[in-house]
């Protein structure tokens, strides 16, 4: 299984001045963790690490020595051209891959192992958990329109894996109908293909804010 890492965001609701995948967590950068659970698992074959060129010298050092083969892959302006990006710099003969937000740091190893056999048994799929709130969806004035149903509702996370074609089909539909997706998942669901959800469990977050950081520190301490 070949595995691309989307490295290329900001620190912004962070409130840094960086990445936020280069802020340290525990004595190493946030991104060190994420790799680390790619390295560990083994189902992954290779590792395409997707960022920006301003941060690729703080990067290469993480990826150096590494147990399986892994390589730079330019980002673009937004994570959908990111992800495009690094489904083109993959290897020729790659028919499956899973695609992961480095900022899920706390991913574990068996995650990559079993979203990678079910990909591989043919399902398109993306670890996600089961709400537990209660949602309200609410109008542009701020009053409750509607309470969906919990027991439909997941929160969509990565890894999100798929045949490389039909991914890359779907990438080209949206470029050329002008589609914004937050996750790859979303371009099969516009074209109507099916993709199962794998429940990943509670501890699969992503680090966006400083309240998440400190949640990482705590988890990754019981480690």
């Amino acid at each position: 299984m070949h595995l691309l890492i989307a490295a290329a965001g900001s620190g912004r609701r962070m409130g840094a001045d960086r990445n936020k995948l280069l802020l340290m967590l525990r004595g190493r950068p946030l991104l060190a963790w994420t790799l680390r659970s790619a390295f560990a698992a083994e189902a992954i074959a290779w590792i395409g690490v997707i960022g920006q060129p301003g941060d690729q010298n703080e990067i290469a050092p993480l990826l150096q020595g590494a147990s399986k083969p892994v390589a730079w892959i330019e980002g673009g302006s937004t994570r959908q051209e990111s992800v495009e990006r690094g489904l083109a710099a993959l290897p020729g003969d790659v028919e499956h891959v899973l695609i992961h937000d480095g900022a899920r740091c706390l991913v574990d190893p068996s995650l990559f192992n079993r979203c990678a056999a079910a990909v591989l048994d043919g399902d398109a799929v993306i670890a996600a958990t089961p709400v537990t709130d209660t949602i309200k969806r609410v109008d542009s004035g701020g009053l409750i329109a509607e309470t969906p149903d919990r027991a439909e509702l997941w929160a969509a996370q990565t890894p999100q894996g798929f045949a490389v074609s039909a991914l890359r089909e779907g990438h080209a539909k949206a470029r050329a109908l002008g589609w914004s997706v937050t996750d790859d998942a979303s371009l099969f669901e516009r074209l109507g293909w099916p993709v199962r959800v794998l429940d990943a469990g509670p501890a699969n977050i992503k680090v966006t804010t400083p309240f998440d950081l400190t949640v990482a520190e705590a988890v990754l301490a019981q480690r």
